[in-house]
């Protein structure tokens, strides 16, 4: 009898009782419960999200892919200009699943990218970048510049003829400042020529510097965006009609409604990137150039040097310029103009659902463009038509570069005079 007693008074609590004390211990060193709840389980979304609002999500899917497969492909590079290209090869060709994992991240870089434009677009869409989610909208944007600089870094480190003479070209535009541009360009390589010492520097940027940067941004848009509230497709703000218990009421708890809802965006978006990795991981050169299998020669310039496709629409603008100076000017206003949009915007509504036909007509033409200047910037200048039309490459780029500036230059004009229909008083 002693030895059942005995056993009854040291039997162990049920698991269940064991994990509430151990989350109350760190909820009481650690604000654990309370974040989930304020970022996840009670943060009240609009209830009326739609397929625009996947991309979000699935660029934090994409930052974890990137970070996860950059860690293992590290682990058997080597940032030496006599042996990063054959430590590239050996991943791809004796590291078991290494060719996976290089495909990951090659595939996953231009993922990203489809999903930051596809994001900022939706933004366009529905005006999340006006009051009050100005602030939201300039630190995604400083996300975006970020990625910019951190696709670039990686794009010379498997130090293919292609990348090399990229890179040489891209930092040579730095020389067009006016008085510090030669010695700009030089500091970047850390040398008078592409050479290891830059391949060393844009390594360490590229694993450690602007990673953290990057996390950084993104733990910053994430905490205004649930400081404001996120937007919706009829521009209308929950936070103005609230129930008794200080939710809004036409709001959803984002889990379980919108964490299920991208599950479901993440398992469609996971097999298009899949079956892009297993069956066309180069995607016919756009995603890794052909003539990035070869090692960096400096004696060999490729016949046609241009960027990976998410950089030609800038590229174009850029070679559309005669002025190699004003070339530049130009090609980072057309990035730096997004920065703007919140105070450029003068529209009454805020959703493209409620706007006239001139703001949908003037984002029709400025995607076009951004389009066709992105076709343009992969296409050699040499030719004398476009796609069959009796137009050369520079003169068209020229024209869809006004169209381009077009739209943030006159939008306080055709915002300000553009129809808008009534916004309805409750979400759609």
């Amino acid at each position: 009898m002693s030895q059942i007693k005995s056993s009854r008074i040291v039997k162990k609590p049920p698991l269940s009782e064991a994990a509430a004390g151990l989350l109350a211990w760190v909820d009481s060193r650690f604000p654990l419960t309370k974040t989930w709840r304020e970022h996840v389980s009670e943060y009240y979304a609009p209830r009326n999200f739609n397929f625009w609002y996947y991309f979000g999500s699935l660029a934090l899917l994409v930052l974890v892919n990137q970070i996860v497969t950059g860690i293992f492909l590290t682990m058997n590079y080597k940032p030496s200009a006599t042996e990063a290209f054959a430590s590239i090869e050996y991943i791809m060709r004796d590291v078991s699943w290494g060719w996976l994992i290089r495909y990951m991240h090659s595939t996953g870089a231009s993922a990203f990218f489809v999903v930051i434009y596809l994001h900022m677009f939706r933004g366009l869409l529905y005006g999340s970048y006006r009051k009050p989610r100005e602030l939201v909208w300039l630190v995604g944007m400083g996300i975006y510049l970020c990625l910019m600089a951190e696709a670039f870094m990686g794009y010379l480190l498997p130090w293919g003829n292609m990348s090399f003479w990229g890179a040489q070209v891209i930092i040579s535009l730095f020389g067009a400042v006016p008085v510090v541009g030669e010695g700009l360009a030089q500091w970047i390589r850390g040398d008078y020529v592409v050479s290891d010492v830059t391949l060393n520097r844009f390594f360490a940027l590229h694993v450690i510097g602007l990673p953290l940067a990057l996390l950084g941004l993104v733990v910053l848009h994430l905490l205004a965006l649930h400081e404001v509230g996120s937007n919706n497709p009829d521009g209308i703000d929950i936070k103005k009609k609230l129930g008794a218990d200080g939710h809004p009421i036409e709001g959803v708890p984002f889990h379980p409604y919108y964490t299920v809802k991208d599950i479901v965006g993440a398992v469609v978006f996971l097999m298009l990137v899949a079956a892009v990795i297993f069956f066309e991981p180069t995607f016919g050169g756009l995603f890794l150039e052909h003539a990035n299998f070869t090692p960096a020669d400096p004696l060999l310039t490729p016949p046609e040097i241009a960027p990976v496709w998410y950089f030609t629409p800038f590229y174009a603008i850029l070679r559309a310029v005669p002025n190699k100076l004003f070339g530049v000017i130009l090609m980072g206003l057309a990035v730096m103009s997004f920065f703007f949009l919140p105070w450029l915007d003068r529209g009454k509504v805020l959703s493209i659902r409620y706007r006239g036909w001139i703001y949908k007509s003037a984002l029709a033409v400025f995607v076009l463009s951004f389009l066709g200047l992105g076709y343009l910037g992969t296409q050699p200048v040499t030719t004398d038509s476009v796609l069959g039309l009796p137009i050369a490459p520079l003169m068209a780029a020229r024209i869809l570069a006004v169209l381009y500036f077009g739209f943030f230059l006159l939008m306080p004009i055709y915002t300000r005079l553009d129809p808008s229909k009534p916004v309805p008083e409750s979400l759609t």
